[in-house]
């Protein structure tokens, strides 16, 4: 039987993985999180993937406060860089296959055209240059594939939209950069296109190409769009104002530009992937039918 490993499966896109696994037979599906298996420590890798023996291991740990992470830059990079070097050293001897989630911060911000994977990495703060770190770790692995993806939100955890709506539901108009630019990123989505990935190469005979491979929705937007697109689409009355990243006090800074070309992970692996708005439109309607 095929066993996939999916860590950090308590945040926003683990979680939306255990609610997939219930449709996948014939799988064995082990979920972990800090309590299970602490990716940082590699001597509990070690001995977790010899005894488990996984087929697959999706890692969706991550240490993701940007601004926190400039704070304690020792707790991102034992997360997003030494737990990846972690998995990939347990995983060399074996026919594991291992996929990592990465993210935009690998860039500047500061291209004009959709980055591509083979685009040079230049991380401009503490989270970015760890997750740029834990992606060279997870390459050890011969066996890899990296998704780089941006902006996600979904139905669980803290995020964007859901900050937004608690805002809109309290009375309080978010006031919205409109001068950073990229593509959102629906946990579900992205959950089923990992699936989609792992059941096409185990049941459909489709090549395994690792790799690095670009991840969103389609279409781009500013922050700003996509908080007025989140009230417009609640139904929310409340005004939603746009204003440029100077007038927002953050410690670590943003990229301007995040748009990631999703041409290679589309031709590779068959994906047909969904608009935000689309995606949008649905998280919406789950959430807000659960209150």
């Amino acid at each position: 039987m095929v066993t996939i490993l999916v860590t950090g499966s308590k945040g926003q896109l683990g979680s939306e993985l255990l609610n997939l696994s219930r449709g996948y037979s014939g799988y064995e599906f082990i979920f972990t999180d800090l309590a299970e298996l602490d990716i940082t420590s590699r001597d509990e890798v070690a001995r977790y993937i010899d005894d488990r023996k996984p087929s697959w291991v999706v890692n969706c740990a991550g240490y993701t406060g940007v601004d926190a992470a400039e704070n304690d830059p020792s707790a991102a990079y034992a997360v997003n860089a030494n737990g990846p070097a972690n998995l990939a050293a347990a995983l060399r001897n074996t026919n594991c296959r291992l996929v990592h989630i990465s993210t935009d911060y690998v860039f500047d911000g500061l291209s004009n055209k959709p980055y591509l994977e083979t685009d040079k990495p230049s991380p401009q703060t503490v989270y970015g240059k760890s997750k740029s770190e834990g992606e060279t770790a997870a390459l050890t692995h011969p066996a890899t594939i990296i998704l780089r993806t941006s902006w996600l939100y979904g139905v669980y955890g803290k995020n964007f939209v859901r900050t937004i709506l608690g805002m809109l539901d309290r009375g309080i108009e978010p006031r919205v950069v409109f001068d950073q630019v990229g593509s959102p990123t629906w946990a579900r989505g992205l959950a089923e296109s990992i699936m989609a990935i792992i059941s096409g190469v185990i049941r459909n005979k489709t090549p395994f190409v690792p790799g690095i491979y670009n991840y969103t929705d389609e279409g781009v937007c500013s922050w700003f769009d996509l908080a007025a697109e989140t009230a417009a689409t609640a139904l929310r009355t409340v005004s939603v104002h746009a204003v440029r990243t100077e007038s927002i006090s953050q410690i670590a800074p943003r990229p301007p530009y995040s748009v990631l070309d999703k041409q290679k992970i589309k031709d590779t692996y068959g994906l047909n992937i969904r608009h935000w708005r689309e995606n949008l439109v649905v998280c919406i309607k789950i959430l807000t039918d659960a209150t």
